[in-house]
């Protein structure tokens, strides 16, 4: 099932995507599903009608994962760490498909980065690896957005990573997914720049949950970034940057200045 957060006439809202024949069309749902649960409200609105949105944002938190495939971390001049890496990004750092990425005046080196994105179900602590699937409520697309020249003069990841836009989310959250081995595309302006599997992840999913929550309470709407393969590189004012999960789809953002 494919949940989506969208704008027609109003405020956001929810909604399961189908098709009415073959058009796409999406389902409204009352209140958020996260909480309230699956029900319809029996509308049907054609999908070109509405505008999608980031399908969550985090009440809580975003973690990362950092250097979680080794050709990244290779690339990036480390090594692979023995224990998964974790830094976090504000809420206010999420945007939603088709939106714009500000490219910060502090930086003169901003890069992509194609992601699988875990969106927690449930509040939970000290997930085992076998139960990990109980706290999942789906998955989706993420782009990493880094100011690689602040990520190296700081020492620390917190203001490289935080900008407001540099977390793009979507388009949708898909409940029905196995990420154990798909593949993770992300196109810079049509050209091919990363094409890795998530069956190269030095950490999968459940240890990653698994030792997230050894330490941090999770909350239902948290986000979870897995890692992402070899090939990041540098974006500039005017590209268009498209991340593709196989089995879930493909989030595109556009990045601008803030004179634009």
């Amino acid at each position: 099932m494919r949940i989506a957060r969208f704008v027609a006439d109003g405020d956001p809202r929810f909604g399961v995507l189908g098709a009415d024949g073959d058009t796409p069309i999406i389902a409204p749902l009352k209140g958020d599903p996260m909480y309230a649960g699956l029900e319809l409200t029996g509308e049907k609105i054609i999908l070109d009608d509405v505008r999608l949105i980031a399908p969550v944002i985090p009440r809580s938190k975003v973690i990362g994962i950092g250097k979680n495939y080794s050709d990244h971390a290779a690339e990036m001049g480390g090594d692979v760490p023995s224990e998964p890496l974790v830094f976090l990004k504000p809420n206010t750092s999420v945007i939603g498909p088709n939106e714009p990425i500000f490219y910060p005046a502090q930086s003169s080196n901003v890069h992509f980065e194609g992601e699988l994105a875990v969106v927690i179900g449930r509040i939970c602590k000290d997930v085992s690896e076998a139960d990990v699937s109980k706290v999942i409520y789906g998955y989706t697309i993420a782009n990493d957005v880094t100011a690689r020249d602040l990520q190296a003069a700081d020492g620390q990841w917190a203001r490289a990573k935080g900008f407001d836009t540099f977390c793009p989310l979507g388009p949708w959250i898909e409940t029905d997914f196995d990420p154990a081995s798909v593949q993770i595309r992300t196109e810079l302006n049509g050209e091919t720049k990363q094409d890795g599997i998530t069956s190269d992840m030095v950490f999968s999913v459940a240890e990653i949950i698994a030792y997230v929550s050894s330490f941090m309470t999770l909350l239902p709407g948290d986000v979870i970034l897995t890692g992402t393969p070899a090939g990041v590189g540098p974006m500039i004012a005017g590209d268009q940057v498209a991340v593709s999960i196989d089995g879930i789809g493909t989030l595109t953002n556009t990045v601008v200045t803030l004179d634009d």
